[in-house]
């Protein structure tokens, strides 16, 4: 077995920082893996970084279902999380339940991830008692995005401090084995990893949490020119791949590719049985 969630508290207990990395297909994940990242996320967030909508309002199970089975075809030793998509946690537990069990039984996900706190307590227990492993998830929760008026910096005023210590406590009671904090002061972020006992991994949330998580596409570079104050660009594959697709595009057009190194060719038997050598572009 590859990494659990018994790895990740050990990793936490020695004081190492825990590497999490979004995956949505075959070989994001086979690269993430090598490089050492501990989980690899299935986010909504191929919504928009993968199917190219606005939002991850639009993704559907049966997207996630997709995208997941080709990451765990890719990772052999990562956890693969899946985040359950828009609307399902806020229906009735049961289909909470089947949703979350067929991204494990088909989807091969070691567990899911749940957005939000008070209102999906009950299927964070209902789910972990089934033996569904649930991380987290709070802050900015992008599939409540127009509720929250946008992609904005959670936790800055007093109310919604006490509300997500409280929140974040509440949920680990409820069986999340991690939990994600998303955009929200540094600060906060610290107080909530020094409170809780389960791993916290963070995404624009500062220094202190257990773990950090990007969106591969961004650290890598191949989002276009704009990403958040909080991305590192660690790489500029876009630029590069872009530089590679134009000079294809110009040798098909110039004619220089394919070269002769790229063709192949007949036998020198068999184009005189079949051809006697005359034919147009066989010499």
């Amino acid at each position: 077995m590859g990494v659990t969630r018994k790895t990740l508290e050990k990793k936490v207990s020695q004081g190492e920082k825990i590497a999490m990395v979004t995956a949505y297909d075959y070989p994001t994940a086979k690269l993430a893996e090598e490089a050492g990242a501990e989980i690899l996320l299935v986010g909504d967030s191929l919504g928009m970084v993968i199917l190219g909508y606005e939002s991850t309002i639009p993704v559907t199970l049966e997207d996630m279902l997709h995208h997941t089975k080709a990451v765990t075809r890719g990772a052999k030793q990562s956890m693969v999380v899946a985040d359950l998509p828009f609307l399902i946690a806020h229906l009735s537990t049961v289909e909470a339940l089947k949703a979350a069990g067929k991204l494990m039984q088909e989807g091969l996900a070691y567990g899911v991830k749940l957005e939000g706190g008070d209102a999906i307590l009950d299927k964070i227990k209902a789910l972990t008692e089934a033996g569904i492993p649930v991380m987290g998830h709070l802050g900015l929760t992008p599939q409540s995005v127009n509720q929250l008026g946008g992609y904005v910096i959670q936790g800055r005023e007093e109310p919604a401090v006490k509300k997500l210590l409280m929140e974040a406590k509440a949920v680990e009671e409820a069986g999340a084995f991690a939990l994600v904090l998303e955009c929200v002061p540094e600060e906060l972020a610290k107080e909530i990893t020094d409170i809780l006992s389960i791993p916290v991994i963070g995404i624009g949330a500062g220094r202190n949490t257990d773990g950090q998580v990007l969106v591969l596409h961004d650290l890598l570079g191949m989002g276009g020119d704009w990403s958040p104050s909080f991305v590192k660009r660690f790489a500029s594959v876009g630029n590069t791949m872009l530089v590679g697709l134009q000079q294809y595009v110009q040798e098909v057009k110039g004619q220089t590719f394919p070269s002769e190194e790229h063709v192949i060719h007949l036998k020198e038997e068999v184009k005189l049985a079949l051809y006697g050598g005359r034919v147009d572009g066989i010499s």
